[in-house]
């Protein structure tokens, strides 16, 4: 017999005050109005006697109540073999079905062209597909790393499972993500687990390549959208890129003083030619990859340093001795 959602209900809100009843005054009468058929308690009845909850006595005129407790395995037993069984087979059905999925991402058709744009919630779901799948190399340039402790947790999950797989993973970031307390958590476990990250002073667009065949950029948009590139030269293009980056980026697993010095030397010189270019400070903030408050602070260190008071004398002062923010030293 068949049992689910709705014999489970008329189960627990007819059949089961009925059992109470038959239990309390010792049996029914066969031909009680409420259980024959047509009565108002019929269905629950016939569940009771299909479960075996009731037996009829030898004479056949009563219905009595049996013990729960001899008939609950009969019933709960086979329903958790089943579904057992059930989630084996979607199990084996999944994997079946990643296994076309890993084919079809891999084909030039998988994103609709050499160009596609995605949007909303299929950026996320097409990224963590797209990763699940690389099987050589993952390169990622995260400017303005923001992410919270979850979104970076769930990240570390992603980055430990593929390099687990054997995957090469090289990440890039600004400076300012040193500063962060989580993010320099999932660097340490990343970097243990194989991975090499590094920082730059400069500004860069957010960047995912997999395996040097796909890569996804941010769309003119924003956030709300990103294109997915596989034309092959435009890929190279981007390649050529973040390579050209990496060689000038620092190791983020370092922390020698030295390090630390020359990374605060670089934020120092690009907030000078933020001031030079004349932009804005959100502006300025945003290629430092900072907070507006942060890069206020870093002027302000410039006024002390020059001993000015505006940023119109620091900008005459640097200018006199002939500061562009791009000095080697």
């Amino acid at each position: 017999m068949p049992l689910g959602p709705q014999e489970r209900i008329l189960f627990e809100e007819r059949s089961s005050p009925l059992y109470e009843e038959i239990v309390a005054s010792g049996g029914v009468d066969a031909t009680d109005s409420r259980i024959v058929e047509g009565g108002e308690l019929h269905g629950a009845f016939t569940l009771l006697v299909q479960l075996g909850l009731l037996t009829r006595s030898e004479d056949g005129l009563t219905w009595r109540a049996a013990d729960p407790a001899a008939v609950q395995a009969q019933v709960v037993a086979p329903l958790g073999q089943q579904g057992a069984e059930l989630i084996a087979e979607s199990a084996h059905w999944a994997q079946a079905f990643n296994t076309l999925s890993h084919a079809w991402r891999r084909s030039p058709s998988a994103v609709g062209g050499p160009f596609t744009e995605i949007r909303g919630s299929t950026i996320r779901t097409f990224l963590d597909s797209l990763v699940a799948d690389a099987q050589e190399e993952l390169l990622t340039a995260q400017p303005q790393d923001r992410r919270g402790v979850k979104q970076l947790d769930e990240a570390r999950v992603r980055t430990i499972a593929a390099l687990d797989r054997g995957v090469k993973m090289r990440t890039l970031y600004q400076h300012a993500a040193r500063r962060g307390t989580a993010t320099r958590k999932y660097v340490a476990a990343v970097t243990a687990a194989g991975a090499e990250v590094r920082t730059l002073d400069e500004f860069f667009n957010r960047l995912i390549v997999v395996d040097r065949r796909v890569a996804v950029i941010p769309s003119h948009e924003g956030l709300v959208a990103a294109m997915v590139i596989s034309e092959p030269s435009t890929v190279g293009y981007l390649i050529d890129m973040f390579e050209r980056h990496w060689e000038r980026a620092r190791p983020f697993t370092s922390s020698e003083t030295s390090l630390m010095r020359d990374i605060a030397a670089e934020q120092r010189a690009m907030t000078i030619r933020m001031l030079l270019e004349g932009r804005a400070d959100p502006a300025g903030a945003k290629r430092l990859g900072v907070s507006p408050r942060t890069y206020a602070a870093y002027v302000a260190d410039l006024k002390n340093e020059f001993e000015v008071e505006t940023r119109f004398q620091l900008g005459y002062e640097m200018g006199k001795r002939g500061i562009s923010g791009r000095e080697t030293d």
